[in-house]
């Protein structure tokens, strides 16, 4: 069974999620970044980007670059999963830590 996507940014449509929430089942126990790399395979599956912040709003930032909305979220058990314009995604712990890749 797949998770819930909940819109956060009012512009945001579906097509900007793709086949996303498919990627992730609430009764595989796995973490979200075992299971988005086991069903991203097309796309060479989670390579982490380094250098991102993550800032108060679940704002994404990356140096150099404007800081990115998120669009969506979903949770899976205590983990978050948040989706941001140009395919970037980032699962978030309980204790703030994270990692972001480009999943398009």
């Amino acid at each position: 069974m797949s998770i819930m996507l909940r819109i956060i940014h009012p512009q945001a449509t579906l097509d900007h999620f793709g086949l996303l929430p498919e990627f992730v089942n609430i009764e595989d126990e796995r973490k979200a970044v075992e299971q988005l790399d086991a069903n991203y395979q097309h796309g060479g599956g989670w390579m982490p980007m380094k250098n991102f912040k993550m800032l108060e709003g679940n704002i994404l930032q990356y140096p150099g670059d404007p800081p990115l909305q998120p669009l969506g979220v979903m949770e899976l058990r205590d983990e978050r999963i948040y989706v941001y314009q140009h395919g970037i995604v980032a699962v978030v712990q309980p204790d703030g830590s994270f990692e972001a890749a480009r999943m398009d």
